[in-house]
């Protein structure tokens, strides 16, 4: 009996440890009281402002820091002993409370802005003159819910007036621009944006969608999680592709195609990003996953990649700190291999392990440059209205246009909306194909086409 004790005892001491995550308070005000104590208060401890055994007594390279047995979904906030000295945004003003999904062994880093009773930033963020809210409450019909959404356009976009441009879309959006709104330190990707045009990128508009805070788990999980629920991921992926994007297409300067697309977010916004983009790959060509949250859909992902059918010109990069936690990489190393199996062939796929990485913000925005670069490092465009072998015209066509190949007589074509929704399924042709699109609504459609066993590649027609 007592060497049955024993066993059980070891391994419930394992299983606490197991679970354990580490906070890591790495940016500190100026103005924070020298010795102060440093406290986490959440949904984890009946949100005690000072209990003595949420105190952030040990330390990392000097950093205040606690360990704690959680796992799931939590919510805190960080005081230094009492809810009148607790952290605010950089204003010093009031910080909605912190959400994390926390995985066992993750270390979160986190950056305290200011204290609400000391005051903070008084400059009103850290947003450049590009950046500006889309709107205050974009209606989600998919989930019936209101979104406030960003935009970060080109530094060339008011000056370059026939320019078109890539487009990211990008979740957690009060976190991407502003230091004064997020919670955790912003990604800086307008001054990312800034500098790579600088460096002769052409640009990109960057769309940031706000998560809905209560509901960022089920928004970002493509099936529920049996301990932490979700499952609307599938709706709001919907939105973006059926809702906002043509939105944006219709309203700015874009590059609709999938190969000027992206689609990117960190934790569970890189597993939302990586569905998306799986299951719409004519829609968004490249996915950026910045510490994906595979775990809390492991095998469903798996299952449902293992059938998908995927093209060879989705291009894919992984980033993620190499003891972010302990399944971390290997999630990602088995998602790469389940998208090879897939049809993506490895040259369109990057996998990067930091050893310094870490489940935060700085972390992220320190690598968003690099991911950007890889992804469109190929990207090309198909404005033109001839894919090599192939023409479509007149273009604009109002009641009927003529597809016709240069080369060899035999081949097929669909045709798709600029959001990619079905307009015409997989049809055989010889020499020309004439589509009547008289009852087609005005828009841009993309014709895919090509020799029967090839690629396809998109025609950008227009339908006045």
């Amino acid at each position: 009996m007592k060497s049955l004790l024993s066993v059980l005892t070891l391994l419930l001491k394992a299983a606490l440890l197991s679970a354990q995550v580490t906070f890591r308070v790495v940016s500190l005000p100026s103005n924070t009281p020298a010795n102060a104590s440093l406290f986490i208060a959440g949904s984890f401890n009946g949100w005690d402002e000072n209990s003595p055994s949420h105190q952030l007594n040990t330390f990392i390279n000097g950093d205040p820091s606690i360990t704690l047995p959680l796992s799931g979904s939590i919510t805190c906030k960080f005081t230094r002993g009492s809810w009148t000295a607790v952290e605010g945004n950089a204003n010093g003003g009031f910080l909605p409370d912190r959400q994390y999904t926390v995985a066992p062994l993750d270390t979160i880093e986190v950056s305290i802005l200011s204290w609400e009773d000391l005051g903070g930033n008084s400059s009103g963020g850290t947003a450049l003159p590009s950046v500006s809210v889309l709107s205050e409450s974009f209606f989600m019909p998919q989930l019936n819910r209101n979104r406030r959404i960003w935009i970060c356009l080109p530094t060339d976009y008011a000056t370059q007036p026939t320019k078109r441009y890539r487009t990211v879309y990008m979740h957690d959006g009060q976190n991407l621009f502003n230091n004064a709104l997020a919670f955790a330190g912003e990604w800086g990707i307008d001054e990312a944006m800034r500098d790579l045009q600088l460096n002769g990128d052409p640009g990109a508009i960057v769309i940031g969608i706000e998560n809905g805070g209560a509901t960022r788990i089920a928004e970002y999980t493509p099936w529920s999680n049996p301990q932490y629920g979700g499952g609307d991921g599938e709706a709001y992926t919907d939105f973006i592709r059926n809702t906002l994007k043509p939105y944006i297409d219709a309203n700015y300067r874009t590059k609709p195609e999938a190969t000027h697309t992206a689609i990117a977010g960190s934790s569970l916004g890189g597993l939302i990003s990586l569905y998306a983009a799986a299951k719409y790959p004519e829609t968004f060509g490249k996915a950026g996953l910045f510490s994906p949250a595979f775990w809390i859909n492991r095998d469903s992902l798996q299952m449902w990649l293992s059938n998908q059918n995927l093209p060879a010109s989705l291009r894919v990069y992984f980033v993620a700190g190499t003891t972010e936690s302990s399944s971390m990489m290997n999630d990602i190393n088995q998602v790469r291999n389940t998208l090879v199996a897939s049809g993506v062939p490895n040259a369109n796929l990057r996998v990067l392990g930091e050893a310094d990485g870490a489940h935060s913000e700085w972390f992220w925005r320190r690598e968003f440059p690099d991911a950007y670069l890889w992804l469109f490092a190929e990207a090309t465009s198909f404005e033109a209205t001839a894919v090599s072998g192939f023409q479509a015209f007149p273009n604009p066509a109002d009641s009927g246009l003529s597809l016709c190949s240069t080369g060899s007589p035999d081949f097929v074509y669909s045709v798709s909306s600029i959001d990619g929704r079905n307009v015409i399924s997989l049809q055989k042709a010889q020499q020309c194909a004439n589509i009547d699109v008289s009852l087609w609504s005005p828009g841009v459609y993309l014709i895919w086409v090509g020799q029967t066993g090839s690629e396809l590649r998109p025609l950008r027609v227009v339908k006045p």
